[in-house]
């Protein structure tokens, strides 16, 4: 199983990235994916999250209006576009699998059972 993220980059503040993320997962479209972000110094937080039949999507209260996460079952990728960004956007993004189909705990990093190694945007001032 891989995750494999990619699309990061630098970007002026009021930028825009979209980010893809690969996945090598058997029944891809069983799987809510999500995207967490690990700031320096900071812990790995939740963004944004698209459940396992496409139906809902959760985001961060600081990326609400901002970011829009989607899904294409049929290349096996989710993506997340982020429009405005702003400096305090900088951070590793990663993308992960949670299997369940509940959305209870969907914040939290331990129901993903699989994870991508990350890919790193920076927003300047």
């Amino acid at each position: 199983v891989q995750l494999q993220a990619s699309g990061g980059g630098l970007v002026q503040a009021g930028g825009s990235l979209r980010l893809s993320c690969a996945a090598s997962l058997r029944a891809f479209s069983n799987y809510a994916m999500g995207w967490f972000r690990q700031a320096p110094g900071k812990e790995r937080e939740f963004v944004a999250r698209i459940d396992w039949d496409d139906r809902t999507t959760f985001y961060a209260d600081s990326v609400t209006g901002r970011f829009t996460i989607s899904r294409d079952k049929a290349k096996n990728t989710v993506y997340m576009q982020m429009n405005s960004l702003k400096p305090e956007d900088t951070a590793v993004y990663y993308c992960a699998a949670d299997p369940r189909h509940t959305n209870y705990f969907y914040t939290a990093q331990r129901v993903y059972d699989y994870w991508g190694q990350g890919t790193l945007v920076t927003v300047s001032s």
